[in-house]
């Protein structure tokens, strides 16, 4: 892992990169050894090539995550491996909800065709440049984004005897649908 001043120092080198520029690099963070350098949406693509000439050769993983209630609420997690020096990097995106684009790596790194799939899927973020981008575990008719913290939990309603409204009018309810006693 980079310690927190080698995160510095990338984040520093990232920044003087002309294709990602000062405005690139939104912050990094240094917490419980754990070294993240989050970036703007639109530099995603450039830092990650920059980070492969760095040496972080491997994507091991690309997730979603929801900030909500914070904004920008959606969040693109890529974990960055060195595999000469087993050194791990995450480098984050985020993204609001009005607004949920970031460019598709998956040209250059492969194994993040099905993870932004899942992402897209999960959470609603757009990956520009996607090759296939569409739902991959949901139904494609599917409405909504299930794992965004707002989603409705609970499911349908499974109606009985008891609850069905077409037996029971909402008038003639009863106020509790447990077993009688």
């Amino acid at each position: 892992m980079p310690d927190a001043t080698e995160l510095e120092l990338i984040a520093q080198e990232l920044r003087a990169a002309p294709e990602i520029g000062a405005d690139g690099v939104v912050q990094t963070t240094f917490f419980r050894e754990r070294a993240t350098v989050e970036i703007a949406p639109k530099a995603i693509r450039a830092t990650l090539s920059r980070l492969r000439e760095r040496g972080y050769a491997f994507l091991s993983s690309v997730h979603g995550v929801d900030y909500f209630p914070h904004e920008p609420r959606l969040g693109v997690h890529y974990e960055m491996l060195d595999m000469a020096r087993v050194d791990r990097l995450t480098v984050k995106a985020r993204v609001s909800t009005q607004d949920p684009h970031l460019d598709s790596v998956a040209g250059e790194w492969p194994t993040a065709d099905h993870q932004e799939r899942e992402v897209y899927d999960m959470f609603g973020v757009i990956f520009d440049g996607h090759p296939d981008l569409r739902r991959i575990l949901m139904p494609e008719d599917y409405e909504g984004h299930p794992q965004r913290r707002d989603f409705p939990i609970g499911g349908e309603p499974v109606f009985f005897t008891f609850n069905d409204p077409a037996e029971h009018p909402a008038a003639e309810q009863p106020a509790s649908t447990g077993p009688s006693q």
